[in-house]
């Protein structure tokens, strides 16, 4: 019996050790995304994983998404790294099947820096970049590189006529970039201030992915300080502002780039307006049927109950230092009119509310309603009225103290009633034409193109935000810096190419399924009639 015990024992430790060493095996050090993601600087906006693998090359071999993204130019470069350095016969065997992760940062100069970060397998020894050096014939010079207390090499690549940056990290990974600045930000890291902030898609999500996605919104900001001279740009403005972070996965398709996945709310940081809108429910999404055929950007929102988002709308006050001005404005419009239009508002308002500019530079807002008639009376208290179903609110900021900080566009709107919609600008003009798109149906919904677009969504959202290239473009001109607006308009493949984005929040237990969409142009676009 003492026998059978102890064979049981040594059975049970060989099986415990044979565990141990295959899953480190599965796992060498450098593998773990969390890990390399720890050698990434904090600054960086987007990160986009794949692995180095010849299965994934040829599956987008030949398609034109990824170099429409990045420009053939940046593209070519990628491609000349892969091809010279990851495929050379001394270096193939040690980064074959690895993850490589690509990261955005913003330079001092306020341009956009690349950052390629990807783990050598266990038995790498950077030695091997010296017999690289000896090799005839690879077109690639190199020389040592000292990057603060991290030693690495220059690699200088006669096709590109270009120095590539290039450090090692802990665990074997390596980190370059074209940028030397970039570098050199990798090697002052502090492990407090690099990209472990970014949520993580679980091991086995990770695994079965054919690439990933990871934004940190608290760093789109000065992204978009490198594209747009505009500082006050509020294309994607409430996503810049909100305090979380996203985990996608690729769904593969030729003619679109869609990842979904999951996004993170912070709710230890500064809440944002995005916030609120967690701790709702998923609404069908049918306010952008009647959104009109110029619609070059919006931002759609969708409440499933009116009164937990008033009263979710009221803490965001409290917290952003508006609760003051808030009761000032209620208990003065009370006073005057007799009136609990905050009350009464809610009670009348429906599901969805969204923001459009269209490309033609005006700003409207569509809120849905479930009975205009009713709202059209209310709002006579606190209106100058045109005729009986518009005029022009008389108290400053009420659309931003009923629906939040999305419509701080609107000082003192004028509105119009249409049906069950109410319908928000800055001047008659822009009301008067709407009124003719709504009246002669010119929507973006009736547009071929779209349809197809908008087939690729999700259904139900709480918060979307839509972009439309070609109908954007004259506003890209108008707010983005003069290269980047060149680049856009010349660069072939380019994001002219695109038809539309779109970013779609869901929410799922106090966070966001999210839905990214980016679509091929296939068709032409509708135009103002």
């Amino acid at each position: 019996m003492r026998k059978h015990l102890i064979i049981t024992l040594i059975l049970l430790l060989a099986t415990a050790y044979i565990t141990v060493v295959y899953f480190k095996n599965l796992n060498p050090p450098g593998s773990n995304t969390s890990r390399v993601m720890h050698e990434i600087p904090g600054n960086a906006s987007v990160i986009f994983e794949f692995n180095n693998d010849s299965s994934f090359y040829d599956i987008f071999k030949g398609n034109p998404l990824f170099a429409a993204v990045t420009g053939r130019q940046i593209l070519g470069q990628l491609d000349t790294l892969r091809q010279q350095l990851l495929q050379n016969k001394l270096l193939s065997k040690y980064f074959s099947g690895q993850n490589v992760f690509i990261s955005v940062h913003p330079t001092q100069t306020k341009n956009i820096a690349l950052l390629v970060t990807l783990p050598a397998s266990a038995d790498f020894d950077p030695a091997i970049f010296d017999q690289l050096a000896k090799q005839p014939g690879n077109g690639i010079l190199v020389t040592p590189l000292q990057a603060g207390a991290k030693h690495g090499c220059t690699l200088y690549i006669n096709a590109l006529k270009k120095r590539f940056y290039l450090v090692k990290n802990e665990f074997n990974i390596y980190s370059g970039s074209f940028s030397k600045d970039l570098v050199n930000e990798v090697a002052l890291i502090k492990k407090t201030d690099s990209a472990p902030s970014f949520a993580l898609l679980s091991e086995q999500q990770n695994a079965n992915s054919l690439a990933s996605i990871y934004v940190n919104y608290s760093e789109l900001d000065p992204l978009f300080d490198c594209i747009f001279r505009n500082k006050n740009t509020d294309i994607f403005k409430s996503f810049r502002l909100l305090s979380g972070h996203s985990a996608l996965s690729l769904n593969y398709k030729t003619d679109a780039l869609m990842f979904n996945g999951e996004t993170t709310v912070q709710v230890n940081e500064t809440i944002s307006y995005l916030n609120l809108f967690a701790n709702q429910q998923p609404v069908n999404n049918q306010l952008k049927d009647i959104f009109p055929s110029t619609t070059a950007y919006s931002t759609s929102l969708a409440v499933s109950n009116q009164v937990s988002f008033s009263k979710s709308l009221s803490d965001w006050y409290t917290k952003a230092g508006y609760k003051k001005e808030e009761g000032q404005l209620f208990n003065k419009i009370q006073a005057e009119t007799g009136t609990d239009l905050k009350k009464r508002f809610y009670a009348l308002l429906g599901n969805e509310f969204a923001i459009i500019t269209t490309r033609y530079f005006e700003k409207l807002a569509i809120i849905s309603l479930k009975d205009g008639s009713k709202m059209n009376t209310l709002l006579m208290n606190v209106s100058k009225m045109t005729d009986e179903n518009s005029g022009q609110l008389s108290y400053d900021k009420l659309p931003f103290f009923l629906l939040g900080d999305a419509f701080s566009v609107f000082r003192h709107p004028y509105y119009l009633i249409i049906d069950n919609y109410l319908i928000l600008a800055n001047s008659t003009n822009e009301l008067k034409s709407y009124n003719d798109t709504y009246l002669n149906r010119k929507f973006l919904s009736k547009n071929p193109q779209y349809g197809q677009f908008d087939n690729l969504l999700a259904e139900q959202s709480n918060v979307t935000f839509m972009l439309i290239f070609k109908n954007a473009e004259q506003i890209f001109k108008r707010d983005m810096k003069p290269d980047v607006f060149d680049s856009f308009q010349n660069q072939e493949p380019g994001w002219k190419n695109f038809y539309g984005i779109s970013w779609q929040l869901s929410a799922a237990k106090k966070n966001y399924y999210t839905n990214f969409c980016l679509k091929l142009n296939r068709d032409t676009v509708l135009v103002k009639n």
